[in-house]
């Protein structure tokens, strides 16, 4: 078990307050984060429905999926027998019946259909036809958004969480070094990943590393006009701008960054947007500590950059940790204005500053902790536009 007992007892006992100040007495949660928070349970299973029920007075929580992964509940989790329940596989991808069916018959079963049930209505993996054959399964019921429920719960980070999260970062260092290295000119952009990939998954000789939930970005040239491209096998050019951006997860907790790369001597507007962007982040680090909101820190951010005349809409950070493909952000926080969240110590989140034009942009990033008094990075990279002689 890669948590205590007690940390999962704790987790289900927030878990359940959240639920009983929505009204909800059962929750349905299908994001494969949320399960494993809840229960350890991990296996690249999220392709084909499956939940964990949570009942209000219930002492465990009960995992539900495909038969063959039922013995990836029993050696990831500790729950009994009787709260691991496989569904058969003629239920797999079939144009008859689908799995939730079989869920609702098992609320059915253990009395639980005529309760106020929340479901994860924007979990990547509850999709469509899971919602209406859930609800047709269980007409008595009544049903509640509990959208990013459990997300919340998971805000504040336990001390095991941040090790793990710590243990990533070391790996991410070596990471992006790598990434750093491997953008020369005549490289092929697929080699390149291929490296980032064996520095991700070898880690560290303390510890290994994980799959992360989203692949390496390498936009190249006026790729770099927009962040979520990803390599071709295109060679690496003189004189193009290449933007890294990845994660190193230990125990499925992340730690992401982004890096910028110029080949040769970088156009000023990128060189000098750079140096705003560091001298932001800068600002942002001294200024975050336990009692700002979110968008206070945003303001902080958008006073520095806009004396130097940019703008940036896109929001400017998120919250991070436990997650699965095909998202590393937790879908709670955001750093922009109209967030108030209040940030709290061992709150972490992704600082990603990224600047986008017509055809160019730039990308340096930092993954935060805050502290008991302040903020501290993850990670230690060199912080500026990353140039290489040619």
């Amino acid at each position: 078990m890669r948590f205590e007992r007690y940390e999962y007892v704790t987790r289900l006992n927030r878990v359940k307050e959240a639920m009983h100040r929505r009204g909800i007495e059962l929750l349905v949660i299908a994001n494969p984060a949320n399960m494993c928070y809840l229960t350890g349970y991990d296996g690249w299973s999220f392709y084909v429905p499956q939940v964990v029920l949570v009942e209000l007075n219930e002492d465990h929580p009960v995992w539900i999926g495909r038969g063959m992964d039922a013995n990836a509940a029993r050696v990831t989790t500790t729950l009994k027998d009787d709260c691991i329940i496989p569904y058969p596989d003629e239920y797999v991808q079939s144009l008859v019946q689908h799995p939730m069916e079989f869920v609702a018959d098992c609320i059915h079963t253990r009395n639980w259909d005529r309760k106020f049930i929340g479901v994860e209505m924007d979990a990547y993996y509850f999709t469509a036809q899971a919602n209406e054959s859930l609800r047709h399964g269980l007409p008595n019921a009544r049903f509640i958004d509990a959208r990013n429920l459990v997300n919340w719960v998971r805000l504040i980070k336990s001390p095991r969480e941040i090790e793990y999260m710590q243990q990533a970062s070391r790996i991410l260092e070596r990471v992006m070094n790598v990434a750093i290295e491997a953008v020369q000119p005549g490289v092929r952009q697929c080699d390149a990943a291929a490296e980032i990939y064996h520095a991700q998954i070898r880690g560290t000789e303390e510890f290994g590393g994980d799959y992360t939930a989203i692949c390496p970005m390498l936009p190249t040239g006026v790729g770099t006009s927009t962040p979520h491209l990803t390599w071709t096998d295109e060679a690496f050019k003189p004189n193009e701008t290449t933007i890294i951006e990845l994660a190193a997860a230990r125990h499925r907790y992340h730690a992401p960054m982004a890096r910028t790369v110029h080949l040769g001597d970088p156009p000023q507007n990128l060189a000098d947007t750079a140096e705003i962007v560091v001298e932001g982040i800068h600002d942002v680090l001294k200024f975050v500590e336990p009692g700002v909101t979110c968008e206070q820190v945003e303001a902080v951010w958008r006073k520095t950059i806009e004396k130097h005349g940019i703008v940036k809409n896109s929001r400017c950070g998120y919250a991070i940790g436990l997650n699965y493909p095909p998202d590393w952000g937790e879908h709670t926080i955001s750093i922009r204005p109209g967030d108030k969240t209040i940030l709290q110590p061992n709150t972490a989140f992704h600082f990603m500053p990224g600047i986008w034009m017509n055809d160019w942009g730039v990308e340096i990033s930092e993954p935060v902790l805050v502290t008991d008094d302040g903020c501290e990075p993850f990670a230690d990279v060199t912080r500026k536009l990353i140039v290489k002689d040619i």
